[in-house]
């Protein structure tokens, strides 16, 4: 079944072509990943299908009835408005419904006419089975880190916490197709696999433009690349897509190089006709231009390149000890000391908020830690690449912004070159080397804030977020350069692939000022949890079930029995499950019956959400103790 269809579309960004004349359709269970260099017009392609934009060209037309979600790079609030108010302004049938309810419910004092109200409310979502949606909004919030700011206007959110914002809503409206661009971006680690989990369970039919390799080799049955202003297909996830394009562009490559040869012998052919004939073969002169044509595209797609020279690094580098950091009652830091040495590869993960900026920001210099001293070798220069702070005048072109760092850079290789030069192997080609930064989309935009922090050619490096808002391909040089960069590199990242490729040990933030110092990548990290919370069920299983020793006789071994403290627990349980359950149906009973009083109903719906809590719980324990035999 099709649910989107775009037929001949093109766009133009000011004299610059994105695509023309491309036809792309979604199907029933399709996961559509977008690929392409920045400022391929992946951002423009994701606004287009989703109708924010109108194509320069074509036409886009969706299923009728179908609801579509989008996530943006710059998602639109109503600034004024609360948090509250913008994500629960959601477009879902239950959405108005929910929001009506949870107003009412932060009241502390209702009229008369609000309790009638409140009590048609709580019938009607109990009507309408709307407990359970209300339950994954909440979820959604929670996992999102928006609880904090719930009632803050969103004028007064920084961008990522406007992005976290944008995904609640979209999330929370459970639209036939989801389209997101760069969903990951300003999410910690825990969050982006929820994030994963959520969108592999919850949503079959999804477009989505990420950097993230891993996101996308778990969510994607499909690839389209962008190139060229052109599309091409894969059916497949990531890992296919790359053996697929690394095919295509062999045999692209191939046609072009004969094309070559071919043009060379017909280039002969056109000379050595007589200028005054008029009977040269028109078909030789029509393939000609069409063999020209084919010879004159470029063989090789333009790759960043990273040549930058590393100062020299000494034997001390940065060492802090006993560090310490809090704001108010918070602590982030608790009398920390690490020594960094040449050549370190640490990669910092943490939930948002916990104290990550903050340790970069005090081993930088930029705030003092409380306690405790932060020393820096004489021949250590920090190359510092900030996420939030792009540090790029707007209103300068892009070569004023290299000249005013330098105007002659120095390579690894002992190369100096023009400011323009190396602009170009940072994928800026002359004629946008004199456009101003604000005209740059937001990829391009960090790949010259990158440029700016290298070009310093610093040896102790530290990068906050480096991922965000770079395309695969730029990512992939990056890595290269950074595999092989002889300095110290701090990494913090959300991106799984890039930590695990990079970093040999892991500083986690665990809160409360505790930070862990783990030998390892992520993945090896998440191995290593994922053990220890197996064996703390073991442990846990091991103290309530009482084991049989390896040699007794498993057939005729009795069953073990239970103390008599075991007996009197089993009893009361028994007797406390019956009680939960009376309570729970009768609680029940009373939200859909016609009760009036609002407060109690209100106590009524916090209260079964308990006893479904405690009746887990109580219930795993009578089984336990269920399989021993009866005390005496």
């Amino acid at each position: 079944m099709n649910l989107l269809s775009a037929e001949n579309i093109s766009k133009n960004y000011g004299e610059k072509t994105l695509f023309k004349n491309i036809n792309i359709g979604v199907n029933q269970g399709e996961r559509i990943a977008f690929i392409g260099v920045n400022g391929s017009g992946k951002s423009t392609l994701l606004k287009v299908l989703s109708g924010e934009e109108n194509p320069d060209e074509g036409t886009v037309s969706a299923r009728k009835g179908i609801t579509i979600g989008f996530l943006g790079q710059n998602p639109k609030f109503e600034e004024d408005a609360t948090v509250f108010e913008n994500v629960f302004s959601a477009n879902h049938p239950l959405m108005k419904l929910i929001k009506e309810y949870e107003l009412h419910h932060q009241k502390t004092r209702h009229t008369p006419e609000e309790e009638a109200r409140a009590l048609q409310l709580v019938e009607q979502m109990t009507a309408l089975h709307a407990w359970e949606y209300e339950h994954r909004t909440k979820e959604i919030i929670s996992r999102m880190g928006i609880e904090e700011w719930i009632h803050k206007p969103v004028r007064m959110l920084s961008g990522g916490q406007r992005k976290r914002v944008a995904m609640a809503r979209v999330l929370m409206e459970e639209p036939d197709l989801l389209i997101l661009d760069e969903p990951t971006n300003h999410l910690d680690l825990e969050t982006v696999e929820w994030l994963e989990n959520m969108i592999s369970e919850r949503f079959q039919n999804v477009l989505i433009v990420t950097h993230d390799r891993y996101f996308l080799d778990k969510l994607t049955n499909h690839i389209i690349e962008l190139s060229n202003g052109e599309t091409f297909k894969y059916k497949g996830n990531y890992a296919y897509f790359l053996e697929k394009k690394a095919e295509r562009e062999e045999i692209r490559n191939s046609e072009i190089d004969k094309a070559k040869n071919l043009m060379r012998k017909e280039l002969e052919w056109i000379r050595r006709q007589p200028k005054a004939r008029g009977t040269k073969a028109k078909y030789r002169v029509d393939a000609f231009e069409e063999i020209q044509e084919k010879a004159r595209q470029k063989t090789v797609d333009t790759q960043l390149e990273l040549q930058i020279k590393t100062s020299r690094l000494g034997g001390k580098t940065i060492n802090v000890k006993n560090i310490s950091k809090k704001y108010g009652d918070t602590v982030l830091l608790n009398r920390f000391s690490h020594n960094f040495q040449k050549g370190e590869r640490v990669g910092i993960i943490g939930k948002n908020g916990i104290g990550k900026t903050t340790f970069l920001e005090m081993l930088t210099g930029i705030i003092p830690p409380d306690t405790g001293d932060v020393d820096m070798g004489e021949s250590t220069i920090v190359g510092y690449y900030r996420q939030e702070d792009m540090n790029l005048n707007e209103q300068k072109r892009v070569i004023e912004v290299v000249k005013d760092i330098a105007e002659v850079i120095e390579l690894n290789n002992g190369e100096k070159i023009t400011a323009s030069q190396f602009l170009q192997k940072f994928l800026f080609p002359p004629a946008q080397q004199h456009a101003f930064v604000s005209t740059l989309s937001g990829g391009e935009k960090k790949r010259l804030q990158l440029l700016t922090v290298l070009i310093k050619n610093p040896n102790f490096l530290i990068l906050d977020e480096p991922t965000n808002d770079l395309d695969i391909g730029s990512l992939n040089i990056l890595e290269e350069f950074l595999d092989n960069f002889p300095g110290t590199l701090i990494i913090v990242s959300h991106d799984r692939y890039f930590m695990d490729k990079l970093v040999d040990h892991l500083f986690v933030f665990e809160g409360n000022g505790i930070i862990r110092d783990f030998p390892g990548n992520y993945s090896d990290y998440r191995e290593w949890k994922k053990g220890q919370a197996e064996e703390e069920k073991e442990e846990k299983k091991e103290k309530t079930v009482p084991v049989l020793p390896a040699d007794a006789p498993k057939k005729e071994s009795p069953k073990l029995k239970r103390s008599f403290k075991e007996q009197k627990e089993f009893e009361s349980l028994t007797n406390e499950l019956e009680v939960l359950e009376n309570e729970k149906e009768n609680l029940s009973l009373l939200l859909s019956g016609e009760a009036t009083d609002y407060e109690n109903l209100i106590k009524a719906t916090n209260r079964i959400e308990e006893i479904s809590g405690l009746l887990e719980e109580k219930e795993l324990r009578w089984l336990e103790l269920s399989e021993l035999e009866a005390y005496g």
